[in-house]
């Protein structure tokens, strides 16, 4: 009777063409899922410090207008009039009936800029609205 050598035994080879499947989806979903991102997120904004915030899960279709401290309005980071705001939340609107907006107003920002935008969301019709703010961070 012959015993098979257990020293023998070939060493299992590793797959590459699955890896690299994985690592370049991987890579795929985080592109995309930066340019989204990117979007909404003006960096010279500066939202205002608050006590108490809500760290709710974003929702899918969330619109998100910034509001620079000179009063400029940036819709998915292109710079847009008031009117031309307007007419593209009331197009939301009349789509989307419960679409959730968020407004991003930088903290140094006159009042009277960020109460323009509210007043331009609400003319479209759009009830549902949220302010972005920051958590107070504490110092120790």
């Amino acid at each position: 009777m012959k015993f098979r050598d257990s020293q023998a035994q070939q060493p299992a080879e590793l797959e590459l063409a699955p890896m690299i499947d994985v690592v370049f989806l991987l890579l795929i979903f985080f592109i995309v899922s930066w340019q989204f991102a990117r979007f909404e997120r003006d960096e010279e904004v500066e939202v205002p410090v608050a006590e108490e915030t809500d760290k709710n899960a974003r929702k899918a279709g969330e619109i998100i207008v910034n509001i620079r401290s000179d009063g400029g309005i940036f819709l998915n980071g292109n710079q847009i009039s008031s009117t031309d705001l307007l007419v593209k939340l009331r197009n939301l609107a009349e789509s989307y009936p419960n679409q959730a907006v968020i407004l991003r107003g930088d903290g140094t920002a006159d009042f009277e800029h960020v109460i323009t935008v509210l007043d331009q969301v609400k003319e479209a019709g759009i009830w549902n609205v949220a302010f972005a703010t920051t958590r107070k961070t504490t110092q120790q």
